[in-house]
């Protein structure tokens, strides 16, 4: 029996897209979102109160996300993006029946693994949380494309709390960023997946430690082109809307989140505390 179509005839272009993420790294996705899509309504939930999700359990992290997904929908949402690769890995599938087929959703991973799966990579590294690696989602999509591309995945955990405070080029953050990027594991890799949709904050430091050596792939990117051509696909791209409203939700208000997204959106969005 073939999968049914999706049917979105009940959704409106000028209906916003929720995006989530444990934190500000969700961020990195909202903002090639804006930068591709100028024209749509973007709200943004950050579980601030719960990150790192990549320390939390299986159990945890689904009912975080299940609970996030469903506010979203409950706002209106036209699309649901899992700007996390650790809800991703943990909860797509949980996430897919809140949604039973109403809107569509987009994680971070698929889009990411399929795009790398058929260009010329041989070997591929994977930073990402511990929970993400655990699960092993990012080997299994690639070499579902492509049996012959070797993937290594190393766990890096303490980037996400060392980015969540603030400590952006920063000794800290070079100590770590050497320490992780040396390990055997990732010793004859020719491309490195950032697995956390924190660590393109990262990317400058990141690529200063390879040099032209590794390419570094642009994961936000990838997944805000994937959201365009689903959105393209079904009718739902906002092509007029000249005043685009950016609103935040946050389960703690963080000063570092209040710097990096008035930093990608200006100094007039909306941060609002809420706690689900």
């Amino acid at each position: 029996m073939k999968n049914k179509k999706p049917d979105y005839s009940h959704l409106s272009s000028s209906q916003p897209i929720g995006i989530f993420d444990s934190g500000v790294g969700g961020l990195t996705v909202a903002k090639e979102i804006k930068r591709l899509l100028p024209h749509e309504d973007l709200i943004y939930f950050g579980d601030t109160k719960h990150l790192p999700y990549g320390e939390k359990s299986k159990e945890a992290i689904i009912e975080y996300s299940t609970k996030i997904t469903n506010f979203l929908l409950a706002q209106n949402c036209k699309a649901i993006v899992i700007a996390c690769n650790t809800a991703t890995a943990n909860a797509l599938n949980e996430v897919m029946e809140s949604v039973a087929g109403r809107v569509p959703v987009i994680d971070v991973i698929n889009p990411v693994a399929e795009k790398v799966s058929y260009e010329i990579h041989n070997n591929v590294g994977v930073i990402a949380t511990k929970a993400t690696v655990n699960s092993g989602l990012y080997k299994k999509s690639i070499r579902k494309h492509n049996k012959w591309i070797k993937v290594d995945e190393l766990a890096t955990p303490l980037l996400v709390p060392a980015i969540e405070e603030g400590f952006k080029n920063h000794p800290i953050t070079h100590a770590i960023i050497y320490n992780y990027l040396s390990n055997s594991k990732l010793k004859n890799i020719e491309t490195l997946i950032l697995g956390c949709t924190h660590y393109p904050l990262l990317i400058d430091e990141i690529k200063q430690y390879y040099g032209n050596r590794v390419r570094v792939i642009d994961s936000p990117n990838i997944v805000a082109n994937h959201l365009k051509i689903i959105l393209d696909k079904y009718n739902l791209l906002n092509d007029n809307n000249p005043k685009p409203n950016y609103h935040f939700y946050l389960s703690d208000l963080t000063k570092n989140f209040e710097k990096i997204s008035k930093k990608f959106f200006g100094k007039t969005i909306d941060l609002e505390l809420k706690v689900l």
